[in-house]
């Protein structure tokens, strides 16, 4: 069988999740990878076959995205002949990691395919939202990768397409450890603006993970570590625990190992906001932004709050296996047993 497998490459959670189903669906047949977008900071250890710029994201560096450098890096018309050239009809099965130009393809050419990831998720009118819904962020959770069939991940399981999260191999076999240091993930924030909000904090230890050094530099209390997957694991792995954004494969993995998790939804990214009111549910701290207040909401994150025990019971061939057949379901593909969905 021949698989398409499209992958967004506008942050490194996607391309963290995808080395690590690679592996296991290729045991299915043969994959050729297409990577979308330019602000990855993660390598890609794997044969990419087709690659674009895509439509990618970024930030402005103060916690929010930069709407003037997402909107100038836009060219419809190389877009447009991405659509007509990408070759999704010649593959058995096309699978989409929302990305919107293997969507358009795909209806251009009327081929079926299968949107596989956590924003799939949000199909679903159960999965968490804010308060107030965002209509234009709405139809992008909805519209951006349309496919012929779903299949979600999330922190729970809010319907019955939903599957647990894609933990690494290396997270899910640690044994966690209390080393003390908070582990700190927040590229949206320059380096200054984080060194100026934990530099006070004289009595915690601070790793963050930064795309603006090169080698380990120590400030006081807090060192930078350029990003590095067996760097972060490790660190994630020993934590007390981490600040991060609201994005679903860290706090899914802080979760699993059972850190305390601080997070910060990027301004105006609407998926973020909706991942924050899923982790609040499940008694994660979230806050707004880095701001001159935020001595006293560590002290109090750090003392006070309690967030709920998660257990994911399926490990990522078994999330592989049943994504399968679920996609078995569109394509004359082999049919595959339908496992339990590994939520406890």
């Amino acid at each position: 069988m021949k698989i398409f497998y499209a992958v967004q490459a506008t942050g490194n959670g996607h391309i963290s999740r995808a080395m690590e189903i690679l592996p296991y669906l290729e045991q299915y047949g043969s994959v050729d990878l297409f990577l979308s977008g330019n602000n990855s900071n993660l390598p890609v250890n794997a044969n990419v076959q087709y690659r674009s710029k895509g439509l990618s994201l970024f930030y402005s560096g103060n916690g929010g995205l930069s709407y003037f450098d997402t909107m100038k890096a836009l060219q419809p018309r190389r877009i447009f002949n991405e659509v007509k050239n990408l070759p999704v009809e010649k593959y058995d099965l096309v699978i989409n990691d929302f990305e919107s130009i293997t969507a358009m393809a795909c209806a251009y050419k009327k081929v079926k395919s299968i949107n596989f990831g956590h924003q799939a998720s949000f199909m679903s009118n159960n999965t968490p939202r804010p308060k107030r819904k965002n209509i234009i962020g709405e139809l992008v959770l909805k519209n951006y990768a349309r496919a012929s069939k779903y299949v979600g991940l999330h922190f729970e399981q809010y319907d019955d397409f939903i599957l647990p999260p894609i933990i690494k191999n290396d997270i899910w076999a640690a044994t966690p450890k209390n080393y003390g240091h908070i582990t700190v993930y927040l590229l949206s924030y320059t380096d200054t603006s984080i060194t100026k909000s934990l530099s006070p904090l004289k009595d915690f230890q601070f790793e963050v993970f930064s795309k603006e050094v090169n080698q380990k530099t120590c400030i006081g209390n807090i060192t930078f570590i350029p990003i590095d997957k067996n760097e972060f694991n490790k660190s994630l792995i020993n934590c007390h625990g981490i600040i991060t954004g609201a994005g679903f494969e860290t706090p899914a993995e802080a979760l699993y190992l059972q850190k305390k998790i601080l997070v910060m939804p990027v301004s105006g990214h609407y998926e973020q906001s909706c991942n924050a009111a899923a982790l609040e549910k499940l008694g994660v701290q979230t806050i707004k932004l880095l701001d001159n207040n935020f001595a006293t909401t560590f002290s109090n994150w750090i003392n006070n709050y309690q967030q709920k025990i998660v257990h994911y019971t399926k490990n990522t061939e078994a999330i592989v296996d049943t994504m399968m057949e679920y996609a078995s379901e569109i394509n004359k593909i082999p049919q595959y047993n339908l496992g339990q969905l590994g939520f406890e």
